[in-house]
């Protein structure tokens, strides 16, 4: 199966990045994206200046707001917001496509990861996973990245690999897309915890200990999960946490520095142009983690801010926790 004809579902940073790996060597993209201006400014300018400005992007990235458009294409690269994943895909021409999905989160209505909400909606399509520390800026800008590819077919995973493959854009392949998932859901919430701790001044070792802790809380839920413990200790697990839990560049990070700065979930949701998943994955992954009595007490804080709650008390009650041994 020649997967030479990409397709992207997803204008916006990350789906953009994405369209620029793909189309390195002059090959022809196609991206879809929602917005009309977005389309029209790709096509016209080849930038797209409301979610990457400033970034040149391929002449051969073609942008269209029809999905049926994508018809012709041999594989599908799902960029859209967690939330929207099922609902894009039940409109967009999948068939018998290989879908790599790339969104971060678990579906709210029904807690499903991503590739069960998509094997829901797309039956007959292959599914793999793209996950792993990357921001979008400087993957579009050609900066050096390493990533993890998941998939159950490895013969498929291995030519996806290939597929996106880039000098500076380097894809590990892995047959564990469970644990390739709940890393990149996991860490938004954690990120939004370490966003909380910046912004509230508690310093850098609070810092530390809540990414180490929080890898823990990963550990625990994935392993009950079903995720291999190498692959959440990889790229898509730690790697990713490392990263958004330490840069503004991470939307979920500056959520949780609005957070920690005083300001309201509410209003700092309001004001966003692009999703922070974190938000939305907190309290599924909390109720999941109930569900499967795995203890995630870093996540249920990120919940009890979200809803209001005052950053001393929530700190303070994390910090009176029994003793306990580390792991």
């Amino acid at each position: 199966m020649s997967l030479g004809r990409i397709g992207v579902i997803g204008g916006g940073a990350w789906g953009t990045a994405l369209a620029q790996v793909a189309a390195a060597d002059g090959a022809d993209v196609l991206l879809w994206a929602l917005e009309s201006e977005v389309v029209g400014a790709i096509n016209a300018a080849h930038e797209n200046p409301a979610y990457l400005p400033g970034i040149p992007l391929s002449p051969s990235i073609r942008a269209v707001t029809d999905l049926a458009a994508l018809a012709d294409r041999d594989a599908l690269l799902v960029v859209t917001p967690a939330q929207h994943l099922r609902s894009v895909l039940a409109g967009a021409p999948v068939g018998e496509k290989p879908l790599l999905l790339c969104a971060k989160g678990i579906e709210a209505k029904s807690r499903k990861l991503m590739s069960e909400a998509a094997a829901e909606a797309c039956p007959d399509a292959p599914i793999a996973v793209l996950s792993g520390p990357t921001f979008a800026h400087e993957v579009a800008r050609g900066l050096p990245t390493a990533i993890t590819l998941a998939c159950e077919d490895e013969a498929l995973g291995s030519r996806l690999a290939a597929r996106l493959a880039r000098p500076t854009f380097r894809p590990y392949h892995s047959s564990d897309v469970i644990g390739a998932e709940i890393g990149g859901a996991v860490k938004n919430v954690l990120a939004i915890a370490c966003g909380v701790v910046e912004g509230a001044g508690l310093g850098q070792n609070a810092r530390a200990a809540l990414i180490s802790r929080g890898f823990a809380e990963m550990t625990r839920f994935g392993l009950a999960r079903g995720a291999r413990a190498e692959t959440l200790a990889g790229l898509s697990g730690l790697g990713d946490l490392v990263l958004t839990c330490s840069s503004t560049s991470s939307r979920n990070f500056s959520l949780g520095k609005g957070l920690g700065e005083g300001h309201a979930a509410a209003d700092l949701l309001a004001d966003r142009r692009t999703v922070a998943e974190g938000a939305f994955t907190a309290p599924v992954l909390a109720e999941a983690a109930r569900e499967a009595g795995v203890e995630m007490p870093i996540t249920d804080a990120v919940c009890a801010l979200l809803e209001g709650a005052a950053v001393e008390g929530v700190v303070g009650a994390l910090l009176a926790r029994p003793i306990k041994s580390e792991r």
